[in-house]
């Protein structure tokens, strides 16, 4: 039988958040009574721990692959299209927000791919980028995840950059979108998308396989169109989908081999585990399976970035992988190759490819040390070629080149082992910290013109709530070392406590600026309704040039919250309802976000991915990731204003 082994305790959420559950969990294959079939649905087959055992499970791979091929009535063509064979090589993808700092200046108001793909060089270069556009901030009004690509200017110029580049650009496709306003079919518009941007793939978010319509329309409308799809892909829909994404896979002690790849060794995976602070056992089983890796330093506005030692690392096996990609695709693949006794010994393991009389090693250390000793078994006539160094280090990876007496050396030995010469390993494996911090507020000119509340200077302790969403509430990473977070781990309502420090007192208006007042700001010369609507369609861009311009400023979100609080009844909301803007933006150099207060009339329906929406208590605050080029202007948040008062 094949065997789920999950290696978690029952913690109280009914799971440890730090071990894998299940599902997410390797699965061990019974080599004297075997059920071949129950392989279909795993994720990672576990490799067997004493080396006399793995003869019989390599035996057992390849009768499941050809039985699974007949019980499935596979159909392979996908992979043998001209038109899609860039999906194998893909091996590095970013998934990247649209406005990460590196992509866009917020400053300049332009995207810099240049600046992205300098930056890119400590992973070796990236084969393929995803471009994240909506979540996590689909929701906040009607904009459906189309109109969040629709509305970006010079979009389209951005992709011709990067694809000049050498680099494939996906976008993101979240089937979960039916709360917001509608045109079209999801086909209709996703294909509309594909032939505006002409984008090379797209990211199935959520889903482990695409509706047919949806792959019809993609394929006739970009032949070799690549469909990522996320976790296990079904075995009959292989030759659809070129790529999965291979989120949250737990390898065994021993390495075990990706199910798909093992099946279909042109599909291309990508390990990630988008909370974990150290990535080594995704990179090496990566490595040694062949696929390629999620580089996601930036999950939804939180900062998760990689250690110097596992980019290092990301680099050497791309550069491996992109110079013998031949090797890896079509030749001969033995998992768990057979090693020196010594290498055993220390958690040293290897797949051997083999292709014209020439057997690739792709090595890993599963030790805590380096590893210096023999690694290959001695082979009368073969020659060696040491690819990496005889090095192992650990948490690392090595390679080594054997050739049979008569086979000639691959052309591309020379040139990889200049590259790989440098690209060293790196053994530091520290996080690398960053804070996010708030931009400074800028002072008031004026004095208040309208009724305020005088917030007293002093010490003021606030109590804040929040819904724990993938963002989280201000720089700290929500799930550290986590692997799938669940509710009630996510969405779930929590509070936190800030201290407000005050140098002098602060006057925040009772009310927000109306329609009428940002109207006559504008210029607008068409007349304006006298109804007192709330100022919104205003980015925080120009609230601020309002505030400015009257000798004010906006509020922090904690004097509005404590402005609130003090003013009880005399606090008005206009109707509709909005968010309210706040001086509280911050930023980690990657990432732009403002804190919203108030809530708004709107709320999307349909999903738990959406904003937060509905009237929300003073308390209540919710993280805002800035879009460029004024697109988080919306008809749900508006803005109220600030003044610093006097001492006296």
């Amino acid at each position: 039988m094949a065997i789920n082994e999950a290696r978690f305790a029952v913690g109280p959420y009914g799971f440890d958040p730090l071990e894998p559950r299940a599902i997410d969990t390797f699965t061990r294959l019974d080599l004297e009574s075997p059920d071949l079939a129950a392989l279909d649905d795993a994720k990672i087959i576990a490799g067997p721990g004493d080396p006399r055992d793995r003869p019989r499970w390599r035996e057992l791979l390849h009768r499941w692959r050809a039985e699974a091929e007949a019980r499935h009535r596979i159909d392979r063509s996908g992979y043998e299209d001209p038109a899609g064979s860039w999906a194998q090589s893909c091996h590095a993808v970013a998934q990247l927000w649209l406005w990460d700092e590196l992509l866009y200046d917020a400053e300049q108001g332009q995207f810099t791919p240049d600046r992205l793909l300098a930056d890119a060089e400590r992973f070796g270069g990236f084969d393929g980028i995803v471009l994240w556009h909506a979540y996590p901030v689909i929701g906040i009004d009607q904009r459906n995840q189309w109109d969040f690509y629709a509305q970006v200017p010079g979009l389209a110029g951005l992709v011709a950059a990067l694809q000049e580049a050498g680099i494939a650009v996906f976008v993101d496709y979240n089937p979960w979108d039916v709360g917001t306003r509608r045109d079209g079919s999801d086909a209709d518009e996703l294909t509309k998308l594909i032939i505006e941007l002409g984008a090379d793939g797209v990211f199935l978010d959520t889903l482990r396989e695409g509706d047919q319509e949806l792959i019809t329309a993609l394929e006739r409308a970009r032949p070799g169109i690549g469909l990522e799809t996320e976790s296990k892909l079904p075995l009959p829909r292989i030759a659809e989908h070129r790529l999965s994404w291979a989120q949250w896979f737990a390898d065994s002690p021993v390495p075990g081999v990706l199910r798909t790849r093992w099946f279909e060794p042109r599909h291309q995976q990508h390990h990630v585990r988008r909370w974990h602070r150290d990535h080594a056992e995704e990179l090496q089983s990566a490595f040694l399976n062949g696929v390629g890796v999620m580089v996601w330093e930036v999950v939804f506005g939180v900062w998760v970035g990689w250690s110097a030692r596992d980019a290092a690392t990301c680099a050497r096996t791309t550069a491996i992988q992109r110079a013998a990609s031949a090797w890896f695709r079509a030749g001969e693949w033995t998992p768990l190759a057979p090693l020196a006794d010594e290498a055993e010994a220390a958690r040293v393991y290897a797949s051997a490819y083999t292709l014209a009389g020439t057997t690739l090693y792709a090595v890993i250390n599963r030790g805590g040390t380096d590893y210096r000793g023999p690694v290959l078994p001695s082979t009368p006539g073969t020659r060696v070629i040491e690819l990496t160094g005889s090095t192992v280090p650990a948490a690392g990876i090595a390679a080594w080149l054997a050739l049979e007496p008569d086979a000639d050396e691959p052309d591309w030995v020379e040139p990889l082992r200049g590259e790989l010469a440098g690209l060293p390993h790196v053994a530091d494996g520290r996080f690398p910290y960053r804070t996010a911090r708030r931009l400074p507020v800028p002072p008031s000119t004026g004095s208040p013109e309208t009724p305020a509340v005088v917030l007293p200077a002093g010490d003021h302790r606030l109590t804040v709530r929040y819904r724990m969403r993938e963002t989280g509430l201000y720089d700290e990473a929500p799930f550290v070392d986590e692997w799938k977070p669940l509710p009630p781990r996510l969405h779930d309502q929590r509070s936190t406590e800030r201290l407000l420090h005050l140098d002098h007192p602060v006057a925040v208006a009772e009310v927000e600026v109306t329609a009428a007042e940002l109207a006559r700001f504008r210029g607008d010369s068409a007349e304006v309704s006298p109804e007192e609507r709330p100022a919104t369609g205003v980015d925080l861009v120009e609230a601020r040039a309002y505030a400015a311009s009257v000798g004010a400023r906006l509020p922090t979100e904690d004097e509005w919250q404590l402005a609130a609080r003090l003013a009880g009844p005399r606090w008005r909301r206009l109707s509709p309802r909005v968010w309210n803007w706040t001086e509280s933006e911050h930023t980690d150099g990657r990432t732009r976000f403002v804190i919203l207060k108030g809530g708004s009339d709107h709320a999307a329906t349909g999903s738990e991915w959406y904003f937060d929406g509905g009237v929300r208590e003073p308390e209540f605050s919710a993280k805002l990731l800035r879009q460029g080029f004024g697109l988080d202007a919306s008809p749900s948040i508006g803005f109220r204003l600030a003044w610093d008062l006097e001492d006296a």
